[in-house]
């Protein structure tokens, strides 16, 4: 979509009309045709509801200028031990997705190839988590084939779906009262069952056939949909009885859920010992090939669904909560709330007028109206697009608009004496993207060096990459003091390449 809307905006395209289905999409969106100063206007369906926001450049607030109040979230102690609802066991199925085939892998992939991924890792909390998921990944767990990969799934599903919930009931027995008489297992807390594997079960196949294949997926493993011989050789797999551990606390409230997040374990000696383990065999892992697993609910062949749908519906049957199909849990797990016609129709309407004083060239902003509807209630309510803030340096107002255009390739130098001598500003820092290119505190050796660079040079060289062929301009973010040294708020440099 960026190089589109580049073609657009050469094309003198006059505005944009949005119909996405997420905020990330919109955002992205919106960021573009606020650099490319194009009029928007973003629309959406949630059901019965809908909205229409206009947009226009130099006049009013962008999208992201606001923002909704953020989703409720289940807590954290209902998600891990006390689910009541199908909604609960897929959000849990979707976050065993995400450690066991997303994050977990991701962390191999970069132990493996970058040197200094464990410096990044700033608690020893943290450190030690990830340095025990290594060591069981790329040690008891790494798989050779694919006989390897059902074995791990097999024991996954003891560990999920026996041992934990033993655990619960062994901390937490089904007669086991507060210290008010009442019965801990009563109203929202459901007391759960374990499950004993069967391999003639179809959804704890399921469970065994997705979870393998995606593991072979992250190992660069040839995966396989034969069931039968998934079958057989799962139900060969023996798993040790599970014997309860005592002093394993577990969390009852969400109080008690976020202290043992925040507690961390030290433990530098097992640090060390699993760190010397690795290293000793790091020639062995280079021949690996890591691969990620994205979560994408969309291709019904990539096994994603099928293992959250699996993974749920066995919680749910751990817990007596009533299961639900792979096309619900897309639903649920995408957050995903079918459209409806009237409501679409509706709001596509009101775009359409918004549209027509868009063409009209109208810019009076009082003749445009936002819109928000629930066909259900019935609501419709109108407003005024806000106005763009304005900021001030100096007697200059500028609002999110607006920027600095800098044309030629030029020096450091040349650029802080441009602002010093056209806009009385000193630049204190400069940066583009994450990359810091200059700021006050450097050694005086380093400024002098960066000061004689070409900014494209100093560019290349901070983010050790080439500046790609296609690109025309550079968003460079500056930090500035006015005469009197105080820091004032200013536009970005948009640096037009040569």
């Amino acid at each position: 979509s960026r190089g589109l809307l580049k073609q657009w905006y050469q094309r003198r395209v006059r505005g944009v009309a949005n119909a996405l289905d997420n905020v990330d999409a919109r955002s992205y969106m919106d960021r573009r045709c606020v650099y490319y100063k194009l009029p928007l206007l973003e629309s959406g369906t949630l059901g019965t509801k809908g909205n229409i926001q206009v947009v226009l450049p130099h006049i009013t607030e962008s999208y992201s200028s606001s923002q909704d109040p953020p989703e409720k979230t289940i807590p954290m102690c209902t998600l891990k031990n006390f689910p009541n609802a199908i909604e609960h066991t897929i959000q849990w199925a979707r976050d065993q997705f995400e450690g066991l085939f997303t994050k977990g892998p991701e962390n191999t992939q970069k132990f493996i190839s970058e040197p200094k991924f464990l410096e990044k890792q700033k608690s020893p909390g943290a450190l030690l988590a990830i340095l025990e998921g290594l060591n069981k990944d790329l040690g008891e767990d790494l798989p050779k084939d694919f006989s390897d990969c059902i074995r791990w799934a097999r024991f996954l599903f003891d560990v999920n779906f026996n041992h934990t919930i033993a655990q619960l009931l062994y901390n937490f027995p089904k007669d086991q009262r507060t210290t008010s008489g009442a019965l801990f297992w009563s109203g929202p807390k459901r007391c759960p069952n374990v499950l004993k594997f069967d391999a003639d079960n179809e959804e704890h196949l399921n469970f065994i056939v997705a979870a393998a294949n995606l593991r072979a997926f992250n190992y660069s493993i040839e995966q396989t949909r034969d069931r039968d011989m998934i079958k057989e050789v799962a139900s060969k797999v023996i798993v040790p009885d599970f014997v309860p551990k005592t002093g394993v606390k577990i969390a009852v409230t969400e109080a008690e859920a976020e202290a043992q997040t925040d507690t961390h374990e030290e433990g530098s000696g097992k640090t060390d010992d699993i760190l010397t383990n690795l290293s000793g065999k790091m020639d062995s892992f280079k021949s690996l090939n890591i691969q990620v697993a994205d979560f994408e609910k969309d291709d019904d062949t990539n096994f994603h669904m099928d293992f959250v749908t699996a993974c749920s519906n066995a919680r749910a049957s751990c817990y007596r909560i009533a299961p639900a199909d792979k096309h619900k849990t897309k639903l649920i797990a995408g957050k995903i709330i079918p459209a409806i016609a009237t409501t679409t129709a509706v709001v596509a309407g009101l775009v359409s007028l918004e549209m027509y004083k868009m063409i009209a060239g109208e810019d009076d902003v009082e003749k445009y109206k936002n819109a928000f509807l629930n066909l259900a209630l019935p609501l419709f309510t109108f407003s005024e697009p806000i106005c763009a803030p304005k900021n001030k340096y100096y007697e200059v107002e500028w609002t999110l608009w607006d920027r600095f255009e800098v044309k030629g390739d030029i020096t450091l130098q040349e650029l802080l004496d441009m602002f010093q001598k056209e806009h009385k500003l000193e630049i204190s820092m400069l940066s583009q993207g994450v990359s810091m290119l200059y700021a006050f505190f450097m050694p005086p050796a380093k400024k002098k060096e960066r000061g004689a660079m070409k900014l494209t040079e100093i560019v290349e060289t901070v983010t050790k990459k080439k500046i790609p062929a296609h690109k025309k301009a550079l968003v460079l973010e500056i930090c500035c003091n006015d005469e009197e040294g105080e820091d004032v708020d200013t536009p970005y440099i948009n640096y037009l390449l040569p």
